[in-house]
């Protein structure tokens, strides 16, 4: 129950971009698991080539995320969405965009497996007599730590308010005055930057290849589903909902079953609540 809360706060971190993208642009980012890769690579490279710890590494992580979103976002994917293209072509050109970082980096970095290796990979701590892993504990508490700033942005900046009110309603945005195209590009961004942010707290305790995107692009979406679309608190809910179940699973039925055990709650949320767990359908 401890190790799936504490991997379930960083699968809500991850959502928690893609909730917000969708919740203002209506998009599901099928590229978003390859952004967490990139979030990878770059907090695997500054360790490789300058030793930098990989929590350190998130004040660059985090900004590089950023700066790739709005470049994305403003000269790719808006003047897609301006040409009032369908959804479903919106949507697939995140895919295409997915496929295109994905090869970058096979040819970029070789298609080999690499983990960074640091002293407190390994470590635990007794938390009343619970052993936990310590990098696990840190992630779980610096993604619930940028939850916090990103809710207080959201609720109390006039930026924050205006990603709420597009969120809300576009068009009666626009009417108010608010420039809808800035706040879609300082949106996309945003979400970029907190998987680009989880990428780094993945590295202590996991691996980075060049498809490990498409792994995270799908757990993103099952989380973003399990707690409803566009739902802030529905992502913190669906994380900790998909990282308790897996956990349990790997531990009393099959290591090799526990995705499979993430999809069979998927399937029997869709069925059953169709609209998530917590059903709010905007930011």
């Amino acid at each position: 129950m401890v190790s799936g809360i504490l991997v379930g706060g960083l699968y809500a971190l991850i959502a928690l971009g893609m909730t917000m993208i969708f919740g203002v642009m209506r998009i599901v980012n099928l590229a978003h698991g390859e952004f967490l890769m990139v979030g990878m690579y770059v907090c695997f490279w500054l360790f490789k080539w300058w030793g930098i710890d990989p929590y350190l590494s998130l004040i660059i992580s985090i900004p590089t995320l950023f700066i790739l979103g709005v470049l994305l976002q403003r000269f790719i994917i808006q003047p897609v969405i301006k040409a009032q293209a369908p959804g479903e072509n919106q949507i697939l050109l995140t895919a295409g965009i997915g496929l295109v970082l994905t090869n970058l980096a096979l040819v970029l970095c070789s298609p080999n497996y690499y983990t960074v290796l640091t002293p407190y990979s390994n470590a635990t701590v007794l938390v009343e007599k619970i052993s936990v892993s310590l990098p696990m504990l840190w992630n779980f508490i610096i993604s619930f730590g940028l939850t916090g700033l990103l809710y207080l942005f959201v609720m109390k900046t006039d930026v924050g308010s205006s990603i709420r009110a597009v969120a809300q309603n576009p068009d009666a945005a626009r009417l108010m005055g608010i420039n809808t195209d800035r706040i879609t590009i300082i949106t996309f961004a945003i979400g970029s930057a907190l998987v680009g942010a989880a990428g780094s707290l993945f590295m202590p305790i996991y691996y980075v290849f060049p498809a490990i995107g498409e792994i995270f692009t799908l757990k993103a979406f099952i989380v973003v589903v399990l707690g409803g679309m566009g739902s802030a608190i529905g992502s913190l809910v669906g994380g900790l909902t998909l990282g308790v179940v897996e956990s349990i699973g790997a531990a009393y039925i099959s290591m090799g079953l526990k995705d499979g055990l993430g999809f069979i709650i998927f399937v029997l949320v869709l069925i059953f609540k169709p609209s998530g767990l917590v059903g709010k359908t905007r930011f």
